[in-house]
């Protein structure tokens, strides 16, 4: 394997070509996954062709059950399409060996659940740890590396606390560093902030969006949190199986125009 160069990470495959010099990331083509729940088909996705450029921070909305997850399961490998194909730097997931999906699932993306999925007896670094100790790294230099990642995200003092015993903010926060850890260039983020209070949503929120531009990543968020789309590059609604443009935030956003500039609503593509 070969390491590419993509800014401040790596991916060590050497089916990953063009990372470090295309402008497009991701792409999916006539992307199409069903269902079956008794005698009934469900499509959750439809017909999905989607190009995602590198460094891009986009937001996905939708109603519940709509098919959000399973669109970041696929883009991740975690499940396959009935049809259509995704491309990760133009090459074809599905020209991919059983191994080769292993390394991109472990080494190009990073995601991160709505419900964390933390082992609550195991410290903060343990479990920040598991993805290097996956890809063979020996425990003392993969927990020196969890720690710094828990430091990233504010979490330094709680290495050694017991993952069960944290604030669900607190919990979250080990998942984005777990999800890190092992420096991927593509974050995927399903309801990251879902099941937390206003507050702590918007920090959660905001420690990603640092991370993103920080660490050069390129980022997709499933959310319901329509204020929190509004401040990435792009919002997609995700509806009957479609993607497009969601009206509701082009429309909140049209609004926000007339506001005060205090009122924190800023249009896709403008961050601070």
């Amino acid at each position: 394997m070969r390491s590419q160069s993509t800014g401040s990470v790596a991916v060590d495959d050497a089916n990953f070509e063009g990372v470090a010099t295309s402008g497009e990331l991701l792409r999916t083509e006539a992307l199409r996954k069903t269902f079956r729940s008794g005698s009934q088909e469900i499509t959750p996705l439809d017909g999905i062709d989607l190009t995602i450029e590198r460094g891009e921070l986009l937001a996905i909305v939708g109603p519940s059950g709509a098919g959000k997850s399973t669109l970041l399961h696929l883009l991740a490998a975690l499940d396959t399409p009935t049809s259509g194909a995704v491309y990760f730097a133009r090459n074809s997931l599905r020209s991919l060996a059983e191994s080769e999906l292993a390394e991109y699932r472990n080494r190009a993306v990073g995601f991160v659940w709505q419900r964390h999925h933390l082992l609550p007896d195991f410290t903060a670094a343990e479990n920040v740890a598991m993805p290097l100790l996956v890809r063979g790294e020996g425990l003392g230099q993969a927990l020196r590396s969890a720690e710094g990642w828990l430091a990233e995200v504010g979490l330094a003092n709680r290495a050694g606390q017991r993952a069960g015993e944290l604030s669900g903010g607190e919990q979250q926060r080990v998942a984005i560093a777990r999800a890190l850890v092992n420096q991927p260039v593509l974050l995927l983020a399903d309801e990251p902030t879902g099941d937390l209070d206003e507050r702590s949503a918007e920090a959660i929120f905001e420690l990603i969006e640092s991370l993103h531009r920080t660490h050069h990543l390129t980022s997709i968020l499933a959310t319901h949190n329509l204020s929190l789309a509004r401040r990435t590059d792009r919002v997609l609604a995700l509806e009957h199986g479609k993607l497009a443009p969601s009206a509701e935030v082009v429309a909140g956003v049209a609004a926000g125009a007339a506001r005060p500039a205090n009122t924190g609503v800023r249009p896709p593509g403008e961050r601070g």
